[in-house]
């Protein structure tokens, strides 16, 4: 927007989700705000009024809220007039940081808030300066704020009202797990979840899940407010700057911005434009390491075909891999199919009965012990494995070793390499054993399921020792 001249940042967020409501606590947190001799912007100032609305009973109609913003427009210092209300209303406050740096710097601007406000260090109120472990609390409410950051464990066993999740892009399902049941017992409980969009480096998963959720207008008592592009825009492009970025005419401007372009075109787009990347930043195996393993013409094979077939756990689909040795010792991998288990296993039998085939590895209590059948029927002389857990958990980690030691190597099949790019690991066993799973719904993790099985079944059979005759 323009105003008298001076051009400003989008003051709405360019995507949300907010639900009904017609009474808001945010005046009452600014009014706090504004005693630090802060001023909040109005895209602040409105983001806030719709985290802290209330319904009929008082209670917070957004239970949950999540928001996203490029770095440097000011997303904490809402947190932070969230958090001088919850003190001055006598809120049990948990924040949490990815980074001890974030952590720390955030206690020390609530503390100075606090003293700018007025409050004096002792009289008025407590800190605790602990590195990764502060705490503030404000005597006159009994209002306290933690500040920590994140682990696996940490929150496990206490209680708080208020759960802010800083850096939310790098929270992980292991640290979600013990932390969200922190506010439980709380008769009013919020949730805030804010951060950037994650890049190629980001660990975590939760905050995207989130969002997509919350979109989709799948989850209760939820908000969502996110500045961003859709698509990738030339870093060049002024207007995104100003689309996607709330605060440029205070304290952002061209010539920052300007300051920070260099060649990385994604990295501008998901740091300065909120750019949501479509593909998954965190699969177990990257494209880089996928990438690598690619041969460009086929190499020469030696033996004969190893084959893996893998039923899907949703028993919807099921498909075909092969494995073959190359003469420079490498395992070569290559999916035959992957199709509905309505069209019957008659493809996979053509296959079976004209392809040159040393083994046959079949997986998936779906349908394994009906193909083993029908085998037999068809009479294909080569009896199927069908393999434990234990010897599917050391299939996976031969897989993961093949990957890293640069043993297997492939064709670049659009199909493969998009599930093997957008996994993730699940847990087998109890025993620390490790199987994959698919980050999206339409990709079926079952189509690599049957190329590490045709793997393993090629690694782990030893060549037949070639009969001699002596006289």
């Amino acid at each position: 927007m323009s105003t008298k001249g001076k051009r400003y940042g989008n003051q709405t967020p360019t995507q949300s989700v907010i639900l009904p409501y017609t009474e808001s606590r945010a005046q009452e947190a600014i009014e706090f705000y504004h005693k630090t001799k802060n001023e909040s912007y109005p895209w602040q100032a409105e983001l806030l009024n719709d985290i802290m609305a209330v319904d009929d009973d008082g209670l917070w109609t957004h239970q949950k809220f999540g928001y996203s913003l490029p770095r440097r427009n000011g997303k904490t210092e809402i947190i932070y007039m969230l958090e001088l209300w919850a003190l001055e209303n006598g809120l049990i406050t948990l924040h949490t940081a990815h980074r001890i740096s974030t952590s720390h710097s955030s206690f020390e601007k609530l503390k100075k808030y606090l003293e700018k406000s007025g409050y004096k260090e002792g009289d008025d109120f407590n800190s605790i300066k602990a590195k990764g472990q502060e705490r503030l609390e404000l005597y006159r409410s009994g209002g306290t704020i933690q500040f920590r950051t994140r682990t696996s464990s940490g929150g496990l066993g206490e209680g708080f009202d208020l759960l802010v999740i800083d850096e939310a892009q790098e929270y992980t399902t292991e640290q979600e797990s013990a932390l969200k049941y922190t506010v439980t017992d709380s008769e009013n409980p919020m949730t805030i979840m804010c951060g950037t969009p994650p890049t190629p480096v980001s660990s975590g998963t939760v905050f995207v899940n989130y969002r997509n959720t919350v979109l989709q207008g799948s989850v209760k008592y939820s908000g969502w407010a996110e500045w961003s592009v859709e698509d990738i825009h030339d870093i060049h492009d002024i207007d995104a700057w100003y689309n996607s970025n709330p605060s440029m005419g205070y304290h952002l401007n061209e010539r920052k911005i300007e300051a920070e372009l260099g060649e990385d075109e994604l990295d501008h787009n998901v740091q300065r434009l909120g750019y949501w990347p479509k593909y998954n930043q965190k699969s177990v195996i990257s494209e880089k390491e996928w990438s690598a393993l690619e041969v460009t013409k086929l190499p020469k094979l030696s033996g004969q075909l190893f084959v893996g077939i893998k039923y899907g756990n949703d028993g919807t689909n099921v498909a075909m891999s092969i494995a073959v040795k190359t003469a420079d010792d490498r395992i070569f991998v290559e999916t035959i199919d992957c199709q509905s288990v309505r069209n019957g296993n008659q493809w996979i039998i053509n296959f079976l009965m004209v392809a040159d085939i040393a083994s046959v590895a079949i997986d998936g209590a779906s349908g394994q012990n009906i193909l083993a059948a029908e085998m037999k029927d068809f009479k294909i002389r080569t009896a199927p494995i069908l393999p434990t857990v234990k010897e599917i958990i050391v299939a996976n980690s031969l897989w993961e070793q093949g990957i890293y030691q640069k043993t297997i190597c492939h064709a670049d099949q659009p199909s493969l390499s998009q599930v093997a790019t957008n996994c993730d690991k699940r847990n087998i066993g109890t025993n620390g054993g490790f199987g994959y799973k698919s980050q999206f719904d339409d990709m079926d993790i079952a189509l690599m399921d049957s190329a590490l099985l045709a793997h393993w079944a090629c690694s782990t059979t030893k060549p037949k020792k070639k009969q001699q005759i002596r006289y």
